[in-house]
């Protein structure tokens, strides 16, 4: 199975990135490394979420419901006039229930790190959220997966499998887990880059290659 950052890489990551990029205002490589930072947070997150049978449960519902992957059939039509102000409301509605009160250290995260302000960046994560979720929906529609085990392996497999998923998953909990003195917040967005001393496995291993860097 193909990994989340696997998306960006192909012609839909491409008009994704380029849509997000002129919603945002902002370049199109900055915008590309803001969302190939994002993306597999925002999945890592919903990956815990779905480790309750309350939380599995209540994404299957949404995949199954709103989440069917159609966003993704009509790309060129969501960006075309600028995102559909519903669409940023849907998206603010899936960071609020993935991060909670996490938000704002993951926003400011991002912006220490891409040199990007803390309002473009609110603005990538609010257009990325449906979707990444209408990419999950898409993917346990063609799987045919209909249980918080499925849904559980969906998230692993496209966090990066077996090779990495185990310590890239510590990384992710560490940041959502973090008590908000910055510190981890640093370690973790600095592995993501590829940046510091830190080893790059895990995490800043797997997109370390991603755009050629």
């Amino acid at each position: 199975m193909s990994g989340i950052l696997d998306l960006l890489n192909g012609p839909m990551g491409q008009q994704l990135i380029s849509g997000v990029a002129q919603q945002a205002g902002q370049p199109a490589d900055k915008t590309s490394s803001v969302l190939s930072m994002a993306l597999p947070v925002l999945m890592g997150a919903m990956k815990r979420n779905a480790a309750s049978p309350d939380g599995a449960q209540g994404l299957m519902n949404a995949l199954s419901s709103k989440h069917d992957g159609g966003i993704l059939d009509n790309l060129g039509g969501l960006f075309g006039g600028g995102v559909d102000q519903s669409v940023m409301e849907d998206g603010a509605g899936i960071l609020g229930h993935v991060l909670g009160g996490k938000q704002p250290q993951l926003e400011n995260a991002l912006s220490q790190k891409s040199g990007m302000d803390a309002g473009s960046i609110a603005t990538i994560l609010k257009v990325a959220a449906p979707i990444l979720m209408g990419f999950l929906g898409k993917q346990t529609r063609q799987q045919n997966i209909s249980d918080s085990n499925g849904i559980g392996n969906l998230l692993g497999g496209l966090l990066g499998g077996d090779s990495s998923g185990g310590q890239q998953q510590s990384l992710i909990e560490s940041f959502l887990d973090s008590d908000g003195d910055g510190s981890i917040l640093d370690d973790v967005a600095g592995m993501v880059l590829g940046g510091g001393s830190k080893k790059k496995s895990g995490l800043g291993g797997l997109l370390g290659g991603l755009f050629g860097k």
